[in-house]
């Protein structure tokens, strides 16, 4: 009997999905290599682990210490790439070359002192954990280019990679209590298991973010040459009364919000004005993030097409702005607290209600 150790099954698994969103997507940015490259790292570590654990190849230590160290900074890399004012930003040299150092910091440990390299890679892993939680501080409206119906998913994504970053350096000094307390009788189960479970929860949370990013992003191609204020500006409270009224026009008569590719950035965009005003303008007025406002008219209007209409609510969905299912039916029912189906059944007389195929 051929033996299959459980990591490559994990690699087929991370395979699958990543084909499966690069299928669903259209021919997106430069911005989508990150992501794609973040879960193809996941699932090299994970051929590896198998090699290691599952045919006991120890040649094949020094390829997984230096794949944990690029994983860590490519993390980040994705994951801040959604924060950017230019989607093309992070993958420019300057902005790349910073993560390699940790990368050359490691292989010049392995060289000299080997025995160090467990720890470089703890202090890596928690530094990059730490960056990313500190990133997600500012909330989902941070993350500009990330679709405004899926933008809690993917804030939720880049909190889960820096607390699993974080793990894996308690994880570390649980192996290393286990050496000093068993021998490490323990340390290759737990290796295992552990490095299983993160890589397939590592996986699903990039594949997130990238599954919720904007496919293609027309302001890069249609960049405004000027914006009236920078980034920098502090606003009065008049001015961000300014900008939410002006942005509810936009809502209420351009329907922006009918865009299932509206982001942060696209609104920004439309307004001229820096995202971060707008999130602050939205929040300050309104008490909540630029994601939570736009969704409560997407669903607004879904509302009313479930009143007047007898269209399905599948329709509805996508004629709302929403862009997945499960996305309209949470933030339905966060917004009116019951589902679609039950709202419709109580707003419409029966025989609508009999002819609409939900």
């Amino acid at each position: 009997m051929i033996f299959i150790p459980l990591p490559f099954v994990l690699t087929i698994l991370l395979a699958i999905l990543l084909l499966q969103l690069l299928r669903n997507r259209e021919a997106g940015s430069r911005t989508d290599f990150l992501f794609i490259a973040l879960v193809s790292a996941y699932m090299l570590r994970s051929v590896v682990l198998g090699l290691r654990w599952g045919y006991d190849m120890i040649a094949v230590m020094p390829v997984q210490i230096v794949l944990a160290t690029m994983i860590a900074g490519l993390a980040y890399l994705s994951f801040s790439s959604l924060t950017d004012k230019t989607s093309t930003k992070t993958l420019l040299p300057q902005s790349i070359w910073p993560h390699l150092i940790p990368v050359l910091m490691v292989l010049a440990i392995m060289f000299f002192r080997r025995d160090l390299a467990a720890l470089a890679i703890m202090v890596i892993f928690l530094i990059y954990g730490l960056a990313l939680l500190r990133l997600s501080l500012a909330g989902p409206d941070v993350l500009i280019t990330a679709r405004l119906d899926g933008a809690l998913r993917s804030h939720r994504a880049m909190q889960i990679t820096g607390l699993m970053l974080i793990g894996s350096v308690i994880v570390d000094l649980l192996i290393n209590f286990d050496f000093s307390w068993s021998g490490g009788r323990y340390s290759p189960s737990i290796i295992v298991v552990t490095n299983i479970i993160s890589l397939f929860v590592l996986g699903a949370a990039a594949a997130v973010a990238l599954d919720n990013r904007t496919s293609a992003d027309e302001d890069d191609r249609n960049e405004v040459k000027a914006v009236s204020l920078s980034p920098e500006t502090v606003l009065t409270a008049e001015q961000h009364v300014a900008i939410v009224a002006e942005l509810d026009d936009l809502m209420r008569e351009m329907q922006l919000y009918k865009d299932m590719e509206l982001n942060l950035k696209r609104i920004a965009h439309r307004l001229r004005k820096p995202p971060r005003h707008v999130s602050e303008a939205v929040n300050r007025c309104r008490g909540m993030s630029v994601s939570v406002y736009v969704n409560n008219f997407r669903v607004e209007e879904a509302c009313r097409l479930l009143r007047e209409t007898d269209e399905p609510v599948t329709q509805i969905t996508f004629a709302s702005g929403f862009l997945t299912k499960s996305n309209f039916n949470r933030e339905f029912l966060r917004v009116t607290g019951m589902s679609p189906k039950a709202f419709r059944s109580q707003m419409v007389p029966s025989d609508v209600r009999d002819n609409a195929s939900n």
